[in-house]
């Protein structure tokens, strides 16, 4: 079974950059999407940025856009996420998350269109 363990994060001050790891067991990184959600305390998870299997195209929500970069290095079964700019707002839970199936990219801002999550990693902006 695919595990999902995410990595980098930590406390940053506003304007400050982090950069996120999720490394996955197993074979078969390479045919499925990938993505980065986030969620604090009380509210929905949000959906952050997403990859295709081949590494392109790349998806962001809007409120990322232009700060963060999502990116994959299938030799190393490890997924990326480049935060820069980050602002007090940006404060949360990130996980990561790989597709139910190999080979589709609909709705990539959809949580149930993921199947596999790490357990998450903290991301704290300070002001």
């Amino acid at each position: 079974q695919v595990q999902l363990v995410e990595s980098g994060g930590g406390l940053v001050h506003s304007g400050g950059s982090l950069r996120l790891s999720c490394s996955a067991s197993g074979r078969s990184f390479g045919t499925y999407g990938m993505a980065w959600f986030r969620q604090t305390p009380g509210k929905e998870r949000e959906f952050v940025a997403a990859i295709n299997w081949s590494g392109t195209p790349t998806y962001y929500a809007d409120t990322v856009k232009g700060r963060f970069t999502i990116s994959r290095d299938t030799a190393k079964n490890t997924m990326f996420l480049q935060m820069n700019n980050l602002k007090p707002e940006d404060t949360a839970v990130y996980s990561c998350a790989r597709r139910q199936f190999a080979y589709t990219s609909g709705d990539v801002n959809s949580p149930e269109r993921y199947d596999t999550w790490g357990q998450g990693t903290q991301v704290t902006v300070s002001s």
